[in-house]
């Protein structure tokens, strides 16, 4: 089975069991904070992804959000899956129906490859680098360039996260700038609405590679742009098409130098 093929079993089943397992109920627990939770579901799904990556990619590295992990330099062959089994934990456990299954793969070039299932859409997604992103198994429109101020931008932030002053000027310049903003709680359910067109451009600091990667890697696959934007101490993580993310650069750095 090729690397495509077993990125979209990997989030179909994952996502599958997740919502076989909400459906008979679930204990919770608290990671960091009160919006910031895991499940038996997190954890059954995570521990389905990580023993088919070690039964049929054992060459490769694999890093797990709820903590399965053969190595994070690549194994063998320079290649690192990452796995987030229920990406929107929140969502998923407050009966909102936005959050997914995600699997990524790396090399020494950044994101590879990318998978991410919607149950609620029975949506799936799978693309890269070098091989076009589909929705489904029909292949999407590459995107189109328009400027920030024409497109929704989708987020995540919260008071905590901005209490720091260059990076609340930059959030602030960045979705002021855009047409609308939105804050839907999944990180790779937002990258594959961009991927598709719905979403303008994705915006977030400091995600975790598992929130990324996935998502990532199906912009880059609808003929997009993912980058990092490095400003001091923040990591701002960007994609969309190239105008678009060109223009959300440029906020955030002006910002953050007014602001400094």
């Amino acid at each position: 089975m090729d690397d495509d093929a077993l990125a979209a079993d990997l989030v179909r089943e994952a996502g599958s069991l997740a919502a076989k397992m909400l459906d008979s109920g679930l204990d919770t627990h608290f990671k960091t904070s009160i919006s910031d939770v895991v499940s038996a579901a997190d954890h059954a799904a995570e521990a389905l992804v990580a023993g088919r990556l070690a039964a049929e990619r054992h060459e490769d590295g694999l890093v797990g959000e709820e903590g399965a992990r053969t190595t994070e330099d690549g194994g063998g062959s320079g290649r690192t899956w990452y796995i987030d089994p229920v990406d929107g934990t929140y969502n998923f456990l407050s009966g909102i129906p936005y959050w997914c299954s995600a699997v990524g793969l790396t090399d020494d070039q950044g994101p590879l490859l990318g998978a991410v299932y919607y149950p609620a859409r029975e949506e799936l997604w799978v693309g890269g680098r070098g091989r076009p992103t589909t929705l489904n198994g029909r292949e999407l429109p590459t995107l189109a360039d328009r400027p920030l101020a024409e497109v929704s931008v989708a987020t995540y932030s919260n008071a905590s996260h901005l209490r720091d002053k260059v990076k609340a000027a930059s959030w602030n310049a960045a979705t002021g700038a855009a047409a609308t903003t939105r804050m839907f709680g999944s990180a790779s359910v937002d990258l594959a609405g961009v991927a598709t067109g719905r979403i303008g451009v994705f915006l977030q600091a400091n995600l975790h590679p598992w929130d990324w990667f996935p998502g990532a890697a199906l912009v880059i696959g609808a003929g997009g742009v993912a980058e990092e934007v490095v400003i001091g101490a923040q990591r701002w993580l960007v994609a969309g098409n190239r105008q678009a993310v060109a223009d959300t650069r440029a906020a955030l750095t002006e910002a953050a130098a007014a602001a400094a």
